[in-house]
């Protein structure tokens, strides 16, 4: 007797757990036109925590022959106060042939369990045309031209001015940056002569001049002396115009050996008596002083001395700040031209769309 108890209270409360789980589907439209869309709408009453599974459709794919499911799409779950809760899932359908439709029931399975829902029907209608009085109701039309919006324009149209805005300023500027004239100052290279190539080319046209050592003497030994001072404050560094003969050989005696200075020394004495005292000399003691200043630079010449001197320009302050103000002309002047040649394609681009 207890276990008939016992098994009929089993069965009544698995019908009635049941009875408490459901599949519902409905449609928002059981008639449309060719073309139009209507949602299916598949709910489940079940349990929070039981596993649902949905049927699910690709895109295009026919839920029945003739009609296509274009989406679906899972709605936000209702809770219900008994634990259960109703979950739904909406398809968006649509078919492009007229006809009466069956729609097969769903299949849901809950807690691997299935379970169908109801079938429903879809009517797709089409609308009539006369393809024989095509102008009954509406003739044809001619090319209508848009009306004007400013809306559309204005945009084109203040870049433009800014455009002209830009260009003005870039005009005005080259302006300045022409009247203002770059400052040119060239690196100049100057070959000189080495002190001692200088002295043998004096004392070479000294030697041209015969008439100078036979009948005047004192300028003779003025050029040769002279000669031999600036080659002296040249290749030694002392100033050798501003001393006396004897300061020279002295100077000359600290820096050198005695060695080679006795002609010289001869040299210089003649020549401060010819100057000083009208000594008068033989011609063949003036060509042998010659041949000693000759002698005395081939003993002391420095060859191995650079030849050419590279002077670099001086700029004033005023020539480097008007240098600074071209650079900072021309870097402005290139920054507005090319804003200003983005901004014109930018102008014809917004064109091409307002008339194309």
């Amino acid at each position: 007797m207890k276990k008939s108890i016992f098994l009929i209270a089993l069965i009544a409360s698995a019908i009635c757990a049941s009875a408490q789980v459901s599949v519902e589907a409905s449609i928002d439209s059981i008639e449309m036109f060719v073309g139009q869309q209507v949602h299916v709408t598949l709910t489940t009453h079940a349990k929070e925590n039981a596993k649902i599974e949905f049927p699910v459709f690709k895109p295009t794919q026919y839920i029945t022959p003739g009609v296509e499911v274009l989406s679906c799409e899972e709605l936000e779950k209702k809770a219900l106060d008994n634990g259960y809760v109703d979950r739904s899932m909406r398809y968006t359908l649509t078919s492009f042939d007229d006809t009466l439709y069956y729609l097969p029931p769903m299949v849901v399975k809950i807690d691997g369990k299935q379970y169908k829902s109801k079938s429903l029907a879809l009517k797709v209608l089409t609308i009539e045309v006369d393809t024989v009085h095509v102008d009954q109701f509406f003739g044809p039309k001619d090319v209508q031209d848009n009306p004007f919006l400013w809306s559309d324009w204005s945009l084109s149209f203040w870049l433009s001015v800014l455009l002209l805005v830009l260009l003005s300023v870039c005009y005005y500027l080259y302006l300045r940056l022409r009247d203002n004239k770059p400052i040119i100052k060239t690196i100049r290279v100057i070959r000189r002569l080495l002190p001692h190539q200088k002295a043998m080319k004096e004392i070479e046209e000294i030697k041209a001049d015969k008439m100078l050592s036979t009948k005047n003497t004192k300028e003779y030994y003025t050029k040769l002396t002279d000669t031999l001072r600036k080659y002296i404050e040249e290749r030694y560094g002392f100033n050798a115009m501003e001393m006396t003969s004897s300061e020279i050989i002295e100077k000359l005696t600290s820096i050198q050996d005695e060695h080679g200075l006795s002609e010289l020394r001869h040299l210089f004495l003649t020549a401060d008596l010819v100057k000083f005292a009208k000594y008068s000399t033989l011609i063949n003691e003036n060509d042998a002083n010659l041949v000693n200043a000759i002698e005395f630079i081939n003993q002391t010449k420095q060859e191995n001395i650079p030849v050419e001197e590279t002077i670099k320009p001086q700029l004033t302050e005023e020539d480097q700040r008007s240098q600074k103000a071209r650079r900072i002309l021309k870097t402005v002047i290139s920054i507005l031209v090319s804003a200003a040649i983005l901004l014109f394609l930018f102008v014809l681009y917004t064109l091409y769309l307002l008339l194309y």
